[in-house]
């Protein structure tokens, strides 16, 4: 698909692929960078079955996603994330991290809910590494996988845009250079405008649509073209 990749020159496109593709990726495209779905925090050790980020690194990949909310189905918590964003950043890749409320309660609870998520996986990481890593806000509510889920809006994408500005400025600094927030929710080539218009954010994390070739080159289309008028 890479050859089908128009010349871009405001947009960066990321393909975060199983493990298994990386190196078989890495060989066969030069115009996109590559990541990971997830790596272990620990380099060596009695770790059978796991890849660390610098097995990653070696590899030549960039990136790699973190706290995917599949990935906290099945028991990854806060504290496990923290781990690995640490251990990405000392082996010089770039986390995106994602988080994220599981509903939209009448009392704004979900606020409290994504706060203690930043929070947690960010305590303790340095100050001068933090514009290094990438949050992904992932509304599991608004997942293709998620039973009766309801469409965000990007209006709900630039509240939590400002909302985890605040959460990072609160906690790192005004001054400080500060993380770039995506938005990944059901991401598809119709909702794509409006999101990247109205949503306050710097780019987007494409689930279920970048499996589609056609549609996921068409996102990146109307990205590109989106930037390059502003």
């Amino acid at each position: 698909m890479s050859k089908d990749i128009p010349r871009l020159k405001k947009t960066e496109v990321v393909i975060c692929s199983p493990s298994l593709y990386l190196e078989k990726l890495k060989k066969i495209t030069k115009k996109i960078n590559i990541g990971a779905q997830n790596a272990f925090f620990g380099e060596v050790g009695p770790f059978t079955g796991e890849i660390s980020n610098r097995m990653l690194f070696n590899m030549g990949i960039k990136y790699v996603i973190l706290g995917h909310s599949e990935r906290r189905a099945l028991g990854e918590e806060n504290a496990d994330i923290n781990k690995k964003i640490k251990s990405a950043l000392s082996g010089g890749l770039t986390p995106i991290v994602c988080v994220g409320d599981k509903e939209r309660d009448e009392n704004h609870e979900y606020f409290n809910f994504v706060k203690n998520q930043v929070e947690e996986c960010l305590n303790g990481v340095n100050k001068d590494l933090i514009s290094k890593i990438i949050i992904a806000y992932e509304p599991v509510w608004a997942l293709s996988t998620t039973e009766g889920r309801k469409d965000a809006t990007s209006a709900d994408s630039h509240e939590m845009n400002i909302f985890i500005k605040k959460i990072l400025s609160d906690k790192f600094g005004i001054n400080r250079e500060l993380p770039r927030i995506i938005y990944g929710g059901s991401v598809n080539d119709r909702n794509i405008l409006d999101f990247m218009t109205n949503g306050g954010i710097d780019g987007v994390l494409v689930g279920g649509a970048s499996l589609d070739p056609k549609k996921f080159l068409e996102i990146i289309s109307i990205t590109e073209n989106i930037r390059e008028i502003n």
